[in-house]
């Protein structure tokens, strides 16, 4: 296997000049008298934001983003060719630190992982050295050209990359397609991945056949008024939430079009899941733009992200594979905490979540969203030293490490 080389964002000026004429010539609909977020992203918040991106200045975020130790390798999947595989790699200085995988999901990518990287590499607590990969067919890995590519073959993605890293054991990170993705790596890789934190939580109530306690509690006890929230904001997603999932899922190919040839389409698909997925995060320009422009300068093209759906709805169960009921099912070896936030798009009562593992922690939050990463890190670094420090209902299973140190010493 290659050894990783660090890596620089470059994009070329011809890209960036492409993207400001496209948004000089935008073409706007109309809107209905007093349309608000539930028919879509306002008309007057789009102009203003297309005008504002066009007079942006890409270099400044370029330079910013290069200061995170980024790197590539190339990461060969069974029955694929190679992959050039993009990821974030903070190796902490600390004795014993813990290897820590973060997975993104869409409409995300590795800079959701910036503002945890300083919080989680430095002493007091358990430290991580910090994996946080482009999965492929987002930002700058390599885009997949055969099809088939699921959630066992993203899963074998990341957990290869780790083992290049000279990671054996670690823990992992994920919400979004991170929860399905880490998920699929604990039952595929328990030997390896020793536990796992999820932020996003796709779980069935509890039967009498497979939980019977958890069952028993579920059909004893009323939902509280927290619960019921939570219900009600699940139903909002699945009722008036979910059209992007189900083209995404059906016909990424005819969404593909809009989104690589018009950034302003790019850019109102992703800007509306900023908005409704957060609890109120009061998103800067800066921080849209540098989210939107890593989709719009993606090494495979904006709209090759969307192939994850289509490819993980339509997998079917046999060996090698894993189901979405899989990774939503019992896996038994695997370590797991939960965090449970208020404004997820999933929001679930505990017994139901406690059908997926061996949990050791949980956090229940006041606030936060879908973008747990982003919108509340310090919470999301309070809930991984919690887990895996002192105490913890992980400490000492994941077997900390510096051994990376072979493989530095030859990058």
């Amino acid at each position: 296997m290659a050894l990783p080389s660090p890596f620089q964002i470059s994009i070329p000026q011809s890209q960036v000049d492409n993207l400001k004429t496209k948004l000089s010539l935008a073409a706007f609909p109309d809107e209905l008298e007093n349309s608000q977020w539930d028919l879509g992203v306002p008309l007057p918040d789009l102009k203003r934001l297309v005008k504002a991106w066009e007079e942006w200045d890409w270099r400044q975020a370029e330079e910013r983003l290069n200061r995170i130790p980024q790197f590539k390798t190339g990461i060969k999947v069974d029955g694929f060719d190679e992959l050039d595989i993009h990821f974030v790699w903070q190796k902490s200085e600390v004795k014993n630190a813990i290897p820590l995988l973060f997975v993104h999901g869409w409409p995300g990518s590795f800079i959701e992982v910036q503002h945890i990287l300083p919080l989680l590499s430095s002493p007091g607590g358990p430290a991580f050295h910090i994996v946080a990969p482009s999965l492929p067919n987002y930002g700058f890995s390599g885009g997949v050209k055969t099809r088939g590519f699921a959630a066992a073959q993203y899963a074998e993605t990341c957990h290869k990359l780790m083992l290049s890293l000279g990671y054996n054991e670690y823990a992992t990170q994920g919400g979004d397609w991170g929860f399905y993705i880490t998920r699929a790596i604990g039952a595929l890789y328990p030997q390896h991945c020793k536990a796992s934190h999820i932020n996003m939580i796709r779980g069935d109530p509890p039967t009498f056949s497979k939980h019977p306690i958890l069952a028993l509690q579920h059909s004893l006890r009323p939902y509280n008024e927290k619960e019921k929230a939570g219900f009600a904001r699940t139903e909002w997603f699945a009722k008036e939430g979910r059209g992007y999932y189900m083209e995404q899922s059906t016909k990424p190919q005819t969404l593909a079009y809009a989104l690589n040839d018009s950034p302003v389409a790019l850019l109102a698909w992703i800007y509306e899941k900023l908005h409704d997925w957060t609890d109120s995060y009061p998103w800067t320009d800066e921080e849209i733009f540098t989210w939107v422009s890593i989709y719009q300068f993606s090494t495979a093209g904006p709209g090759a992200a969307h192939r994850i759906y289509y490819e993980i709805v339509h997998t079917k169960p046999g060996p090698g594979r894993i189901t979405r009921e899989d990774v939503q099912g019992w896996i038994p070896y695997v370590k797991l905490g939960l965090a449970y936030n208020p404004k997820e798009l999933s929001v679930l009562p505990k017994s139901w979540c406690r059908t997926l593992g061996p949990v050791v922690f949980e956090s229940d939050n006041d606030s936060g969203g879908h973008f747990f990463a982003s919108e509340k890190p310090e919470l999301l670094a309070r809930d991984l030293k919690a887990m895996f420090g002192k105490g913890g209902g992980a400490f000492g299973v994941v077997a900390g490490r510096n051994g990376y140190d072979e493989v530095r010493a030859r990058l």
